[in-house]
Order: structure tokens, then C-alpha cells, then sequence
């Protein structure tokens, strides 16, 4: 099952933004502006198909509330315009991470050498054993 992430533009208008006091940069100006911004995405009820919702509610599901809210912060920047964007390229991120596909394991068995050097070590490790041994 291949499926797409959802793209940032379908989704824009569902996505929910706060602002608030940051404790990130911008000395005495952190203390006035709301710099810090807070994204909310209702995942439960967003306008996505439903093999999709399934999907990020499955690798997300830490970060969802348990009403199925998506929160993600950003108060890195000293502007909101640049945390907005921090915020949303974090969700953009997410998203490709969580619909990227898992990569196969190729099962594979250990070469000639590697026998060799376990059953060499093998060796060595019984003969050990045995010099520790009491004489009979």
C-alpha cells in the first residue's frame, strides 16, 4: 500500500494558529510580542482520505491528543513570521516521515570468512577452557 502525503495547501485551512509569550530569542522584545507559535490540527476530523488518517494516526500517534489533535510549537526565531513558518515546515516534515516508505530487510547470511573467524574463536575459547581444567 503506497500512499501520498497529504499536501500543506489542502490542509492549510484546517490548520489552527496560536500565538503566545516565547522563552526563545529576542531579549527584552520576548517579554512584549507573542513570538511563539502553537499549530493545532485536528487530524480526527480533517479533510483527508481515510487510509491516510489511519496512517498518521499509526506513526504519530505520540504526538495526538486523545481527541486527535496534532500540536506542534515553534519559538526558535525572534519573529512570529519566521516561527510560523519553522512550524509549518515541521509539520511538512512530519508528514513526508511518516508516509515515506519503510525500507525492506533483505535477509542475508554471513560469508565464508566470518564462519571461519566464529568457529576460530570457538577454538580458541575451548582450549581456555580446557588448560583451566584440573588434570585427571
Amino acid at each position: 500500500m503506497n500512499l501520498a502525503a497529504p499536501h500543506i495547501e489542502e490542509i492549510t485551512p484546517e490548520l489552527e494558529f496560536t500565538t503566545s509569550r516565547s522563552s526563545g530569542p529576542g531579549g527584552q522584545n520576548v517579554n512584549k510580542v507573542n513570538t511563539k507559535v502553537t499549530l493545532k490540527w485536528d487530524v480526527a476530523h480533517a479533510a483527508i482520505a481515510d487510509a491516510q488518517r489511519e496512517l498518521i494516526v499509526k506513526k504519530l500517534h505520540t504526538r495526538l491528543t486523545k481527541e486527535g489533535i496534532l500540536i506542534l510549537t515553534s519559538q526558535d526565531k525572534r519573529s512570529q513570521l519566521q516561527n510560523k513558518e519553522a512550524v509549518i515546515l515541521k509539520l511538512e516534515q512530519l508528514l513526508t516521515k511518516a508516509f515515506a516508505p519503510k525500507k525492506v530487510r533483505k535477509a542475508t547470511k554471513p560469508g565464508k570468512a566470518a564462519k571461519q573467524s566464529r568457529l576460530q574463536a570457538k577454538k580458541q575459547h575451548a582450549e581456555k577452557k580446557k588448560w583451566r581444567q584440573r588434570p585427571d
